[in-house]
């Protein structure tokens, strides 16, 4: 794994992983996010978008994911002349038994909130989940700038 220090300027679509088992993982994630989000140029609302997402994602893994462990790999993404950053969230949990009712707001199965998906998926331009029982689950995200 690259340290936020070591995200290559050279090679601005490569990726940082982040294994996800701690607390303290979210910090990571969040300010890889934020490495990302600046060096791909995007702007104030934009990087607070991507990073809260990315945060809620990885709080997430730790809450429901088999053992609270995952990855978060993120990286800038570019689309003709727009730039942004993707990020894609896995683990090996127990997957999502019911993605129509994780989606909808005020839905929990550990007794949050139940924002941290839909919450997630208002915020950014684009994302995906693919889930099912036993299987684990993917969430991919992405936010361009404006």
């Amino acid at each position: 794994m690259a340290s936020i220090a070591e995200i290559p300027a050279a090679d601005p679509l490569a990726s940082t992983s982040v294994a996800i088992d701690g607390e303290s993982d979210l910090l990571r994630v969040r300010s890889v996010a934020r490495a990302h989000a600046r060096q791909a140029g995007l702007g104030v609302t934009a990087t607070t978008k991507v990073v809260t997402a990315a945060s809620e994602l990885a709080r997430n893994i730790l809450h429901y994911a088999t053992g609270g462990r995952g990855i978060a790999t993120v990286q800038q993404a570019a689309s003709g002349q727009k730039r942004g950053v993707r990020a894609v969230f896995t683990d090996s949990g127990p997957g999502i038994a019911d993605l129509g009712a994780a989606m909808r707001s005020g839905f929990s199965t550990g007794g949050g909130l139940g924002l941290g998906l839909p919450g997630s998926r208002r915020l950014v331009d684009e994302f995906s989940i693919d889930s099912a029982p036993g299987s684990g689950t993917r969430v991919a995200i992405c936010q361009w700038d404006r």
